[in-house]
């Protein structure tokens, strides 16, 4: 089971819309809100691609400006990655290990939002 927390933000004028419909669905949890228009609720899924759909769902609500996740746990998906890890051959690079071996040759390919 994954479990995610979202920042969502509108404007005040629409907060107790987007509440309402936070609260009819059964897609999310709602936790609690200020009167800026930012409102905290929760997401659970099977796995990641499960929540990232309900985070789209989320994000394309009328009136939402913005629908952040700011935590995720993924407790099946650690205990998988763990299990790939200990039976796994070390396949780290050697020049990871190096302390000698300059930044500039790491690179990040981390970006999720280029690639949904």
């Amino acid at each position: 089971m994954n479990l995610s927390s979202i920042v969502v933000l509108t404007k005040p004028e629409n907060l107790e819309e987007i509440i309402n419909t936070i609260k009819s669905s059964d897609d999310y949890e709602y936790h609690l809100h200020d009167e800026k228009g930012r409102i905290i609720v929760t997401i659970e899924g099977k796995d990641t691609d499960e929540e990232i759909g309900k985070l789209m769902k989320l994000q394309a609500l009328p009136h939402v400006i913005s629908a952040e996740m700011v935590f995720a746990y993924s407790e099946d998906e650690l205990e998988q990655a763990r299990e790939e890890l200990e039976n796994s051959d070390d396949n780290t690079p050697d020049w990871l290990n190096d302390p000698d071996a300059p930044m500039r040759d790491i690179k990040y390919g981390g970006d999720l939002k280029g690639k949904l």
